[in-house]
């Protein structure tokens, strides 16, 4: 039975997430000229931090509650990062298959291109790669941070009288994750959604805990880059 309060606290993180998400997207629609995308990464990334963390306090969450806690074993953390890693590589190798041979979408500008987040691939400016890497493991875990743990504990809340509230939160927040990066249906949306499933999935089964995710997340994007 769905009580009063319930219903409130719904509406309460129902309201959340709306101011949350419009941050997130409009302030993506600021154009900087001139600007590094490391640099709008970080007021895209910072800016929304901002909210959440504004959110939270106003519930009494903390970040060190929803995962950003030392993991109590290293080793075993660095382990579950490394099969993370390698899960989410054989996943985007089937998915490359089957869109080989179905095109089950467009192909996404950024592959097109052949760029990743701005940085062209192909020119093999190795020193500038290793100049900027410190920041994009950064803006990696923040992305973790917001899409993982902020995202999913806030949905989970919002659809607390659903018994697969859990899943359901996973899925859409792999959802927004994929269409913020790319702001359409394309492969690399479907990807990153994809991507952000499993992310999603092994922040919930191993104590939500951040580290796995993050480090996993950092491996993923310097190899992208390398």
């Amino acid at each position: 039975m769905i009580t009063a309060t319930d219903q409130t606290n719904s509406k309460g993180y129902l309201l959340d997430l709306v101011i949350y998400i419009a941050i997130m997207f409009l302030i993506r629609e600021t154009s900087i000229p001139n600007t590094h995308y490391l640099v709008t990464g970080f007021l895209y990334s910072g800016t929304t931090l901002i909210a959440a963390t504004w959110l939270m306090k106003r519930r009494g969450v903390t970040w060190k509650s929803i995962g950003l806690r030392r993991p109590k074993d290293i080793p075993k953390t660095v382990l579950i990062a490394g099969g993370l890693f390698i899960t989410i590589i054989a996943m985007l190798l089937v998915f490359n298959v089957i869109q080989d041979f179905f095109s089950i979408v467009k192909e996404s500008d950024e592959a097109a291109k052949g760029t990743i987040k701005g940085y062209t691939i192909s020119n093999g400016d190795y020193a500038y790669v290793f100049s900027i890497i410190i920041f994009v493991w950064i803006q990696s875990a923040l992305e973790e941070l917001l899409e993982r743990a902020f995202l999913i504990t806030w949905l989970e809340r919002l659809f607390s009288n659903l018994r697969f509230k859990t899943a359901l939160a996973i899925i859409i927040q792999a959802c927004i994750w994929g269409f913020r990066h790319s702001y359409d249906f394309s492969e690399r949306s479907v990807s990153v959604a994809l991507i952000g499933i499993i992310m999603g999935i092994a922040y919930v089964k191993f104590g939500r805990n951040l580290w796995p995710v993050i480090i996993a997340h950092c491996a993923m994007n310097t190899m992208s880059l390398i």
